[in-house]
C-alpha cells in the first residue's frame, strides 16, 4: 500500500482519489476551500459520475481516503504526490500554468525525500519541466501520468483502463508509479514526459476530429438524402475505423475537447507547425452549433405569438451535472440572440440554481422542473443532451400541450416514425 496526496478535488482529482484507495493505497486529498472538504469528508459528492459517491463511502468508511484543507497538508507525510489541479484555457489558447505551479510551489518545501510528484492534470508539453523548476528537489522525480477519463463514466475509466500512460526521465520512478495500478489490468505504456503530455492531447483532438467529421457527413447525408444513422452504422462495421464517436449531434463540447484542441493548436504554433487541420475541427464545430441553431428557428412559426422553444437538455452529455462549454448552451445562445424564448429542463439541473449564469452569463432562459413544464405551450420541441429519459416521452401530451407540432432531435435519440405518427413535424441531424 502506498500514501498518496492527491492536490485538487475537482473530476479528476476526485475520481483518481477514490479510485486509488478503492486499490487500497492511503490517500489523502487536498481542496482549498474548506466547506467542499468539510462536505466531503461527510460522503457528500458535488458532481453527478456514476459509482464516485460509493467509493467515496468505501474510503471514507475503510480509513483508506481522508480530506484536507491545502496542499501541503495533504503532501509531508506522502510518497506520490498527485497535481490534479485546474489548467484553463487562456486568451492566446494555451494552457494556463499557474494553478500547477502554485501547487508545486506550496509542496515543494514539505514533501518528504525521493518522492515522486505526478503531473495529472492535463498539460502542456514541457509541463514536467516546469513542476521541477518550480519544486527546487533534486531528490524527487516528476512524472507525466495523463488522465483519459469521460465524465459520466470516470470511475469505470479509471478502473477499467484501455491504457495506464507514464511518461518519465527517470526508470525507478516510473516502475514505482506503475506499481500503483498493480491491481488494474490493463496496458502500461512508458515513455518520455513529452510524448506521454502529447499522448494527451493527440487522442483529446483525435476524438473532437471524429466527432466533427461525422457531423459534416450528416450536413452531407441531409443534402444528398441519405440516412447518417445507416451510414455510420456501415463505416463502424470496418474495424479500422471502428463505431465509438460516430454519432452525429448539435457539436462537440465539455471540460477538455474543446480546451485540449485549441491547446494543441497553439502547441503546434508555438513549435513553428501550422496545424490548419485542427482550425478546420474547430471551424466545422462552430458552423454545427449554428445550423442546429437554425433547425430550431426554422421550426418555430412565425405567425406564432407568445410562444417559446422547449429545450430538453443543458449539461454537454448525459450522466453528468457539467455545463461547462455544454453545445446545448451553445446553440440556446444562438436561438436566444433571434428573440426566440426557451424553457429549459434537464435532469441534473435543478431550477433556481445559479449555475448556468456562471457559465454562460447573459443567456436568458427559464429552467424548469419537468419536460413537460417546459413544452406547456411551446412551438417546438428541441432534444439537445442524450438523457435516456426523453427517449421515452408522452407524445400525445405533447401534441395537447404544445402550440405547435415541431420536434428538432439534436442527438437522433427518438425513433422519428413515433411523434410522426402523432403528427409533429420531426427533424433529425443528417436524416
Amino acid at each position: 500500500m502506498a500514501s498518496i496526496a492527491i492536490i485538487g478535488t475537482g473530476y479528476v482529482g476526485l475520481t483518481t482519489g477514490a479510485c486509488f484507495s478503492h486499490l487500497g493505497h492511503d490517500v489523502v486529498c487536498a481542496d482549498i476551500d474548506a466547506d467542499k472538504v468539510r462536505r466531503l469528508s461527510q460522503g457528500e459528492i458535488p458532481i453527478v459520475e456514476k459509482g464516485l459517491d460509493r467509493l467515496v463511502d468505501e474510503g471514507l468508511r475503510s480509513g483508506n481516503l481522508s480530506f484536507v484543507v491545502g496542499a501541503a497538508e495533504a503532501s509531508k507525510q506522502a510518497e506520490f504526490h498527485y497535481l490534479c489541479v485546474p489548467t484553463p484555457q487562456g486568451t492566446d489558447g494555451a494552457a494556463d500554468l499557474s494553478y500547477l505551479e502554485a501547487a508545486a510551489a506550496e509542496i515543494g518545501p514539505v514533501i518528504p525525500d525521493d518522492s515522486v510528484v505526478v503531473n495529472k492534470s492535463t498539460v502542456p508539453v514541457g509541463s514536467t519541466r516546469v513542476v521541477a523548476r518550480v519544486l527546487g528537489r533534486s531528490d524527487v522525480a516528476v512524472v507525466s501520468n495523463p488522465e483519459f477519463l469521460r465524465e459520466g463514466t470516470a470511475v469505470a475509466d479509471f478502473l477499467q483502463p484501455d491504457r495506464v500512460v507514464i511518461g518519465s526521465q527517470d526508470q525507478e520512478a516510473a516502475i514505482r508509479v506503475a506499481a500503483l495500478y498493480s491491481r488494474i489490468a490493463a496496458p502500461i505504456m512508458v515513455t518520455d514526459p513529452v510524448s506521454a503530455e502529447t499522448i494527451k492531447y493527440a487522442s483529446n483532438a483525435f476524438l473532437a476530429s471524429k466527432l466533427s467529421f461525422v457531423n459534416a457527413m450528416a450536413t452531407l447525408c441531409e443534402a444528398v438524402g441519405a440516412d447518417v444513422n445507416d451510414v455510420v452504422l456501415g463505416m463502424g462495421y470496418d474495424s479500422r475505423i471502428g463505431r465509438e464517436f460516430l454519432r452525429p449531434g448539435p457539436g462537440w463540447g465539455g471540460s477538455c475537447f474543446p480546451k485540449d484542441t485549441k491547446a494543441l493548436a497553439k502547441i503546434a504554433e508555438d513549435a513553428g507547425y501550422n496545424f490548419r487541420f485542427l482550425d478546420e475541427v474547430l471551424l466545422i464545430n462552430d458552423e454545427q452549433f449554428d445550423r442546429t441553431a437554425q433547425k430550431v428557428i426554422d421550426s418555430v412559426e412565425s405567425n406564432l405569438v407568445d410562444t417559446h422553444v422547449a429545450a430538453l437538455g443543458l449539461t454537454f452529455k448525459a450522466g453528468t451535472d457539467d455545463l461547462r462549454d455544454s453545445p446545448a448552451i451553445e446553440v440556446l445562445q444562438r436561438v436566444r440572440d433571434a428573440g426566440i424564448q426557451v424553457k429549459a429542463f434537464d435532469p441534473a439541473v435543478l431550477p433556481g440554481e445559479n449555475r448556468l449564469a456562471t457559465v454562460q452569463p447573459g443567456l436568458d432562459i427559464e429552467v424548469v422542473s419537468d419536460p413537460y413544464a417546459a413544452a406547456e405551450g411551446a412551438a417546438s420541441l428541441v432534444i439537445l443532451t442524450e438523457w435516456d429519459e426523453f427517449s421515452w416521452l408522452d407524445f400525445d401530451k405533447l401534441a395537447e400541450i404544445m402550440t405547435g407540432k415541431n420536434i428538432v432531435d439534436a442527438r437522433n435519440l427518438l425513433d422519428p416514425t413515433i411523434p410522426r405518427r402523432r403528427g409533429f413535424n420531426y427533424r433529425g441531424i443528417g436524416r
